[in-house]
């Protein structure tokens, strides 16, 4: 009997030694894996992407970039559905209605978007959904194999008859989630998914020069004229006045995510925030994406990056009024395209009304329509450190950097 006891608590002694060490080399291959720093994983291993930004500031290229990775189920602007279908005279009282819709499709649950669709709907009544690879790949759809590009053409001609169930299917195959969103104003409304234990969400802030983004609005104007309307709360304004005003929420509100994100974030917000401006992703845009990815715990893929190259080094000027559409231009072109073509008393009110965004994003201001259309003289200041402090509205513009006339 005395034996049986001595050899049973020596292989309890063993087993309990046993398991220790394998939690040790667990925790140490975790850390190796996991950089200090970086928010934890949610307990389901997916990351969950909001690709925040303002319309016409190149988040349909990035969003293409997420969306064309074999390991992203993207959708295009869910909130589309939310702002077209409920009666309501603002941005601000449908953010809670986007934020839920947001839960829901993180969590690969179409059921909270079924009551924004047609009574008779399939795939083809989700916004833009051909620009989604997953939608247009298995188990969504036989198309596309899950680790080719896909194409958007036959996507519309083959998977649009297909139900929500293969896409409910198909967004649990996927480790990363992420959903492009033009319709967020500040980041207090996505605070109760930043807490959820079982979502991991990352915010990828996507800027752009103000005046690049309103010479781009000026070209589809029609197509924000109820977009418009809601996020400056059905407000009556004068026509010439309008695109100014549109602007100057647009402003507001990447300061107040910047600075919500940067200067005093709340804990469960550390390491889940990264700023990028549309003109340094024109620039480099490799290293752009594979930074941005590599933030989202991506790779960039050799046939993706192929991909962002040729669709960044074309021979387009950016001269299309489609407002999503995605084809091969000269991003470092686009970028500038606003110097010629915007009226430069355009130019300054837009400076007027965006000042502080400009400051605290990097943007310098021009002071003459020459300086305007010296392209040699770069308007975009270092990204890194930024020091932002409101300005009077009657405070002049900075003075040009240094080497500028």
């Amino acid at each position: 009997m005395m034996l049986r006891c001595r050899v049973n608590l020596s292989t309890m002694v063993l087993l309990v030694v046993l398991q220790g060490a394998t939690v040790v080399l667990f925790c140490g291959w975790y850390l190796r894996l996991a950089p200090c720093g970086a928010a934890a994983p949610s307990p389901g291993g997916k990351v969950h992407v909001v690709l925040l930004s303002s319309w016409r500031s190149g988040s349909s290229f990035l969003g293409q970039a997420f969306s064309q990775h074999p390991s992203v189920f993207y959708l295009m602007e869910p909130a589309w559905h939310v702002w077209t279908r409920l009666q309501k005279p603002g941005a601000r009282s449908l953010r809670m209605a986007v934020r839920d819709l947001l839960r829901s499709v993180f969590q690969c649950d179409l059921s909270a978007m079924e009551a924004y669709l047609p009574d008779n709907h399939n795939v083809s009544t989700l916004f833009m959904w051909s620009h989604s690879r997953a939608l247009c790949s298995p188990p969504a759809c036989p198309l596309t194999p899950r680790g080719r590009l896909s194409n958007q053409t036959l996507c519309l001609q083959r998977c649009d008859a297909r139900g929500l169930r293969g896409v409910q299917e198909a967004c649990a195959t996927y480790s990363h989630v992420v959903l492009k969103e033009v319709r967020f104003f500040e980041l207090e409304s996505l605070y109760p998914l930043l807490r959820d234990p079982a979502l991991d969400v990352r915010i990828v802030h996507l800027v752009r020069d103000p005046r690049a983004v309103m010479r781009s609005r000026e070209a589809s104007a029609k197509a924000f004229l109820r977009d418009n309307a809601i996020l400056l709360e059905q407000r009556s304004v004068p026509a010439g006045e309008l695109q100014y005003q549109v602007m100057q929420e647009i402003c507001r509100s990447h300061v107040r995510i910047n600075e919500r994100a940067v200067a005093k974030p709340p804990p469960f917000l550390k390491g889940r925030y990264k700023m990028i401006r549309y003109e340094d992703l024109a620039r480099n845009p490799l290293e752009e994406i594979r930074a941005v990815f590599r933030f989202v715990g991506l790779d960039l893929t050799e046939p993706l990056g192929r991909w962002v190259y040729g669709v960044t080094h074309g021979k387009g000027k950016g001269s299309r009024k489609e407002a999503f559409d995605i084809t091969s231009r000269n991003a470092a072109d686009v970028s500038q395209a606003w110097r010629t073509s915007l009226p430069h008393e355009k130019v300054r009110r837009v400076q007027r009304v965006c000042q502080g965004a400009m400051a605290l994003l990097g943007y310098r201001a021009v002071s003459s329509e020459q300086e305007q259309k010296r392209l040699d003289v770069d308007l975009l200041a270092p990204r890194e450190p930024y020091q932002f402090s409101w300005l009077p509205a009657n405070t002049p513009p900075p003075p040009p950097h240094p080497g500028q006339d």
